[in-house]
């Protein structure tokens, strides 16, 4: 067995995520015997010394089926709709199955402001830890009902792959309609079959589809493959199973996809700002500002920087960016986006006292990798 599918198994906190195809049937509305052995599964490894938040998709398929929808609709008020009602079944399905097994559950809604914005970020941090401390199963969702665009965010793949950092999970299962990763479309029948993850490499060739197979959900292998590795970049082991195999995938973890570890993990400030952080500008670099920034972690001054892109204040996130176009790193900036103009590209002895400080500080700043082997 592989080491990432070890730490899986091992693992004393971890987040669990279940599509929306996993939960209901075709003509929409939830299907409680799939919600409950899926519930079953869980209780039996929290049964095992272990914290577990679950991620859960299925608002807005939920209320297909009450609202008399007989698919998934395309206009935003009506999506908002159906997970306002759904959201409630969910809600009250899930506290009904997991008291069957005296457990409680906290439902925990999310936007995407609740992990670009630092101090919403913190905010959930708490909460988070105190529900496990109480013994509580959280169950998240994306606030469907007043979310805007982000009611198309991968299908809750990357908010389980943030909600797994900042929860300090040691594994992250993502469960769905596919029972592993493939180098193609596994309905066709000539798709390879990808059972371990350990680099770059091992997914290059992968043509991953954007759509549920369901038509249910939003997210399909892209958002998967696209929340593996970020978790995996962050330094938490991956699974990758079909929600059938959940009983496998919680217990040996001898299904699905592993993906290995692909870096050290990293501290929640510095991971909410290098993956969750609303950034607002770009600074381009020349080429020896990147060496001094990403091979030698300085801080980046205004000597080295070519082009100002954006509306930002001091404070605020920032790409930095490479002669080829290339995101390399990312930090809070020090300046406003109308200040730097004139400060770019001179020596710090040629600006005023006050002007003399780093744009972007080597604290405040996180470097941009591709995420590589890691064997």
């Amino acid at each position: 067995m592989s080491e990432a599918r070890r730490a899986v198994a091992a693992a004393r906190r971890i987040v669990v995520k279940v599509g929306s195809s996993s939960l209901t049937t075709a003509a929409g509305g939830l299907d409680q015997a799939r919600l409950d052995a899926l519930v079953d599964v869980i209780a039996e490894r929290c049964a095992r010394d272990t914290q577990l938040v679950l991620v859960s998709s299925g608002a807005i398929a939920a209320g297909l089926a009450p609202l008399g929808l007989g698919r998934r609709p395309r206009d935003l008020a009506t999506q908002q709709a159906a997970a306002s009602v759904g959201q409630l079944a969910l809600a009250h399905a899930y506290a009904a199955s997991f008291a069957r097994h005296a457990r409680t559950v906290g439902q925990v809604l999310l936007t995407a402001d609740d992990v670009v914005r630092r101090a919403h970020y913190r905010n959930a941090q708490r909460t988070f830890s105190r529900l496990l401390a109480l013994g509580t199963v959280p169950v998240v969702n994306e606030n469907d009902t007043v979310a805007t665009e982000e009611i198309r965010f991968g299908d809750n793949d990357r908010l389980a792959a943030l909600v797994a950092h900042l929860v300090g999970a040691e594994a992250l299962i993502l469960l769905s309609d596919v029972d592993a990763l493939y180098d193609g479309d596994p309905r066709r029948g000539d798709a390879t079959r990808i059972t371990e993850v350990n680099g770059e490499s091992d997914v290059d060739g992968v043509r991953a589809g954007v759509a549920g197979a369901s038509g249910l959900g939003t997210g399909g292998m892209a958002s998967k493959l696209a929340a593996a590795r970020l978790a995996a970049s962050a330094g938490i082991p991956v699974l990758l199973a079909a929600a059938s195999d959940a009983a496998r995938a919680l217990g040996p973890a001898d299904v699905g996809t592993a993906f290995a570890v692909a870096g050290p993990r990293l501290s929640a400030r510095r991971f909410w700002l290098g993956h969750a952080a609303d950034v607002t500008g770009r600074l381009h670099l020349d080429d020896g500002a990147v060496a001094a920034v990403i091979g030698r972690r300085r801080s980046l001054l205004a000597a080295g920087i070519t082009t100002v892109e954006g509306a930002f204040d001091a404070g605020d996130v920032v790409d930095l960016v490479d002669a080829r176009g290339h995101v390399v790193a990312r930090g809070v900036v020090a300046f406003d986006a109308t200040e730097l103009p004139a400060l770019i590209g001179r020596s710090s002895h040629e600006l005023a006292p006050e002007q003399r400080r780093e744009v972007v500080h080597a604290d405040d700043l996180v470097p941009l990798r591709r995420w590589h082997a890691s064997r």
